[in-house]
This record gives structure tokens, sequence and C-alpha cells, in this order.
């Protein structure tokens, strides 16, 4: 993504066995912790392609009513 390796948020709260909700809190909460080139969020655009061609059944991304995420994905490069 953007020429780079990352790793999504929801992938790295899974490691950290955290819920993608109160990683990206603790995210939040400790911005100043992060260099600008260690973390971005991705465009809308981006999580679009990401769902159309990585997965099947996403588990960041529904339409409608039925639940997904309300903020956009943190990716971390190395």
């Amino acid at each position: 993504m953007r020429g780079q390796k990352v790793m999504l948020d929801f992938d790295l709260a899974d490691i950290y066995g955290f819920t993608t909700k109160r990683f990206n809190q603790q995210i939040n909460r400790n911005l100043d912790r992060f260099p600008d080139d260690f973390m971005f969020q991705i465009t809308k655009d981006e999580l679009d392609y990401l769902v159309r061609s990585q997965f099947a059944t996403s588990r960041i991304y529904a339409s409608g009513n039925y639940g997904g995420r309300r903020y956009l994905t943190y990716a971390f490069n190395e």
C-alpha cells in the first residue's frame, strides 16, 4: 500500500490481544509516540480497493446499516 509493506490495525490488535476499537483508542491517546512515517490512515478509496481485491468476506467494511467500521483503518509500516 502506497509502495510500502504494512499491517492494518485490526491485525495488530489481534496479535496483541485487543479489540480493534480498544487498540485504536490507545493509538489516538498516544499519537505523539508514533512518528509520521510509521503510521497513516488509509483513504476510503484504498479501503474499497482492499475490500474488493483482498477480502472475500470483509470484517473491516460493511455497507448499509449492518455494521462495519466508522473510522478509516490505520496502516503501520516497518
